[in-house]
């Protein structure tokens, strides 16, 4: 048997691929966070599905169930939160099944952020503005960050920020990030992008902590910061050369 490794997406039942809802409804087993994903997700489930909640469960427990499961000749699906490759402890699991020999597969899905985004109606990479993204996260009861990775270093290129598992530390974050961005720097923050109980926070550098701290937001939510988020009254930026009228006469000529 192979254990499938599936993005379950930002938490919409609606939002994961074709073949994360096939695998999820011939699964006999399903491990999902529940901290994180939308029940509804699991309407792709049948009914005599095994639901295994892995938010009280560490990596051993974890990796014991998707062994189990294998040795009894059962197809496993263990769900992650938005796309397996950001903050999923995929190469943890995997390295545990490897040595377990248990065949492994993975199916990607929507992450959280480009949910966001959508929410938010913003395009991350605006031209002249920002053109390079990046996400990450910050350490404060967790895993310590690599040596080099600074919040400062990646603020003082300009590029939109994307804050995973952040939400709890806005304020001293807003106050590291005001140097390179400034206080007026647009900050929007999504709760559950795309759940029922979705949060949308529109501020700034100077003024998002306030809201979050209002709204109670401790967990499930991305913070993105940088000027393409402003709205287009707020900035005056070039537009994209790819689709420009300058670009297409040129290839024209060249044909």
């Amino acid at each position: 048997m192979t254990v499938h490794f599936v993005g379950a997406g930002p938490g919409a039942a609606d939002l994961i691929t074709l073949r994360a809802a096939a695998l999820l409804g011939s699964a006999d087993v399903v491990l999902y966070p529940g901290t994180y994903l939308d029940a509804a997700v699991l309407s792709h489930c049948r009914p005599a599905t095994r639901l295994v909640d892995t938010q009280e469960l560490d990596l051993d427990r974890i990796t014991a169930v998707l062994v189990e499961a294998d040795a009894a000749g059962q197809d496993v699906v263990r769900l992650t939160s938005g796309d397996p490759s950001l903050y999923s402890a995929l190469h943890e699991q995997t390295r545990r099944l490897d040595a377990a020999g248990v065949a492994w597969d993975v199916t990607p899905g929507v992450p959280a952020y480009a949910a966001a985004a959508a929410t938010v109606g913003r395009e991350l990479t605006v031209p002249l503005v920002a053109q390079s993204v990046v996400l990450t996260r910050t350490q404060a009861r967790s895993t310590a960050m690599p040596e080099g990775e600074s919040l400062a270093a990646y603020a003082a290129t300009g590029a939109t920020l994307v804050l995973h598992l952040a939400i709890t530390r806005t304020r001293a974050l807003m106050a590291e990030l005001a140097e390179h961005y400034g206080d007026a720097c647009p900050v929007a923050v999504v709760s559950r992008a795309s759940q029922p109980e979705e949060l949308v926070l529109r501020g700034t550098v100077a003024t998002i902590a306030d809201l979050v701290e209002e709204a109670g937001l401790k967990q499930a939510a991305v913070i993105l910061v940088g000027p393409a988020l402003a709205t287009d009254d707020q900035r005056s930026d070039g537009e994209s050369y790819l689709y420009s009228t300058e670009r297409v006469q040129r290839k024209a000529r060249l044909r």
